[in-house]
């Protein structure tokens, strides 16, 4: 036998071989994929399940597991209730905030709300937006990410409940 005729087969050989190994990464790609899946699931699992264990501490711990947890420093409980209110609901202006906290509480003034409100814009826990005439309140979103990191559900993001918009002129 030829060299040209030894080198042409070895060529066409290792042509073979190669597709034989394509063809061994493709099927060993198609069985492993469930097994891939099957680990994502059990992460998000042990995630969700170290999440409510952490909660049950928090219950255990304190009584209750409500975003107020995060602001040791705001004593007043209607600043407290001010900030459970916008927890639920983000964006309201302080007609809205006034009257559910009056559905809360019995009993809300107008006035006393702007001045927890202020104080509380002061101390980062929410931020104003709009005109000096109409504005409204959101948590902000470091204090949101707080409270999802102290849930052990990570930084806010899906589910959590709607924060301010971010503009362009913001750099985000």
């Amino acid at each position: 036998m030829a060299k040209g005729d030894q080198k042409g087969d070895l060529q066409e050989q290792i042509k073979a071989l190669a597709e034989k190994m394509d063809s061994v990464e493709n099927s060993l790609s198609k069985v492993s994929q469930p097994y891939s899946q099957l680990l994502d699931y059990i992460e998000r699992f042990q995630k969700i399940s170290s999440s409510y264990f952490k909660m049950l501490g928090l219950y255990q711990r304190y009584g209750a597991i409500s975003p107020d947890l995060l602001i040791p420093g705001v004593k007043d409980s209607i600043s407290r209730d001010i900030v459970k209110v916008l927890f639920e609901r983000d964006g309201q202006n302080i007609s809205q905030i006034t009257d559910k906290l009056k559905d809360m509480r019995g009993t809300s003034s107008r006035r006393i709300v702007r001045e927890r409100l202020k104080d509380l814009e002061s101390k980062g826990v929410v931020r104003a937006k709009g005109s000096e005439k109409s504005k409204d309140y959101w948590l902000t979103e470091q204090y949101v990410d707080k409270w999802y990191d102290l849930l052990g559900l990570g930084p806010s993001k899906g589910a959590a409940p709607a924060t301010e918009p971010k503009t362009p002129s913001e750099g985000h």
